[in-house]
């Protein structure tokens, strides 16, 4: 019978707790839903995506010099 009854309080102790924890889930969801926030595989696609297009600068500004010489020593 004690047992029961330390029983049935624990679980009266436990359910506030478990109500707190679901609601305080709940407020951090919500809040972070509104940040404006990327994940990280975005991030990482966009890293990707701006090496790629410093490369191209890269290899256009090579190209524009060349061009550029080329003409230099033509005139």
């Amino acid at each position: 019978m004690i047992e029961t009854l330390i029983h049935a309080i624990l679980e009266q102790v436990e359910q506030p707790q478990k109500d707190l924890e679901h609601n305080l889930r709940a407020l951090l969801n919500e809040a972070v839903s509104k940040m404006d926030l990327v994940s990280q595989e975005e991030m990482q696609r966009q890293k990707v995506a701006l090496d790629n297009a410093n490369l191209r600068l890269s290899q256009l500004q090579a190209q524009l010099a060349a061009l550029e010489n080329t003409l230099t020593q033509q005139s």
